[in-house]
């Protein structure tokens, strides 16, 4: 995958948007309570592309989605609530077509003037959007397409999915002038950085509830950190495989061999709590307390790691000058339970400080740096695409980014 072949948003403007049609790809795949947005960092990430395209005078057409309403309208899915906050980031009104390709897009799209802007509906209520058909997802992006007009052009700045071969992802890019927007682009140059020759000592930092999630990563990073710390629900497999006790903690049997496996070849990198906050229940207010990892009471659960595992996990992060985050240490959203993931954040804040270079992997990490109430500059970048960071540091082909590749 080499991103020098990919021609940039920048290029674009270079080559005159003014009275052009511009259809971007956003990730604006925000979590909603309600019509309130709780964590509006995919939407702010989005602006300054499209800020930069409405300056330099193009008529911005903006596809994204939210959630998964199986192909069809669901109130609850609708992006409304995106519109008024992009209304509000752009300082401009951003109306919201009622359909995605039908008759109140065609409208507006042709509606549009020098640097208006409009925001298509849940590019998920058309089922052809995710389709497994070829012909399907093909015959969509056309229509995608077609709101563009003849001189139309398609900037691709949603990093959070173009690791899908999705309409308004690949398909439609087969279809008109193609572009990496700002946020792409960086995302691509941030994680070639980590990926490819990283300043040692590496520590690679994983949470999240599933090992199977992160296994390829694992296999991938492994052969090449200094350390590998390994927190999260994911955890208790390892320490299952370690032949402890883990109570009713969260618990993959059927990957136990596998994580046997992973200790027994990287064990000399793999770096496991050594004591965890177990509670009674899954639950804010259920009682706990901190125990050895070998002393988890029967029938409860570990929900944090511990603050002498912070405490080992800091001191191997201290020395660290790359650092890849991916994965909260507990629970983060219960604050009983959300000590490890502050005190593994800040420990990477504090080395960010010291000279280390440092990746928040996007998904729940970013969502807890936010939510904990942790500076977002004490990172040097925090991405928006988890699931797209972690396949492409595994390795994997992004469908929405070779499909760039000129």
């Amino acid at each position: 995958m080499s991103t020098s072949t990919i021609k940039t948003v920048d290029d674009l403007i270079a080559e005159g948007v003014t009275g052009r049609h511009v259809l971007v790809r956003a990730d604006l795949n925000v979590p909603l309570d309600g019509d309130t947005i709780t964590d509006p960092g995919r939407v702010d990430a989005s602006v300054p592309t499209l800020k930069a395209l409405l300056d330099a005078g193009a008529r911005v057409i903006v596809a994204a989605h939210l959630g998964r309403p199986k192909g069809e309208f669901a109130p609850e899915f609708s992006l409304s609530p995106v519109a008024e906050a992009l209304s509000e980031r752009l300082d401009q009104w951003v109306p919201l077509a009622s359909d995605v390709t039908g008759e109140d897009a065609h409208e507006r799209a042709n509606g549009l003037n020098d640097g208006d802007i409009l925001l298509l509906e849940n590019v998920r209520f058309d089922p052809r959007e995710t389709s497994k058909d070829d012909a399907e997802r093909d015959a969509f992006a056309s229509e995608l397409a077609a709101l563009t007009g003849d001189n139309g052009a398609f900037v691709s700045d949603g990093f959070g999915v173009v690791h899908r071969r999705q309409a308004s992802v690949y398909d439609v890019a087969t279809k008109l002038p193609r572009y990496s927007g700002g946020l792409v682009q960086t995302e691509l140059e941030v994680l070639e950085k980590v990926s490819g020759d990283p300043e040692t000592p590496y520590v690679v930092v994983l949470g999240g509830s599933k090992v199977s999630d992160k296994l390829g990563v694992i296999e991938a990073l492994a052969p090449k950190v200094t350390h590998l710390i390994i927190g999260g629900g994911m955890c208790y497999t390892f320490l299952r495989a370690r032949g402890l006790d883990v109570g009713a903690s969260l618990l993959q049997e059927d990957m136990v061999d596998t994580c046997r496996d992973l200790l027994d070849r990287f064990g000399d990198v793999i770096v496991l709590p050594t004591d965890v906050v177990a509670a009674e229940a899954f639950d804010r207010d259920a009682d706990h307390r901190t125990v050895g990892v070998d002393a988890i009471p029967s029938g409860w659960m570990g929900l944090d790691v511990g603050p002498e595992s912070v405490a080992a996990f800091r001191d191997v992060l201290s020395s660290a000058r790359t650092i890849f985050w991916n994965g909260p240490m507990g629970v983060f959203e219960f604050p009983t339970f959300a000590e490890g993931t502050r005190g593994v954040a800040e420990a990477i804040v504090d080395a960010t400080a010291a000279g280390a270079f440092s990746v928040v992997g996007g998904g729940d990490s970013a969502a807890a740096v936010r939510s904990l109430g942790i500076s977002e500059d004490g990172f040097s970048h925090i991405s928006t695409g988890g699931g797209a960071s972690l396949e492409f540091l595994e390795g994997k082909e992004l469908p929405g980014v070779t499909v760039l590749e000129n």
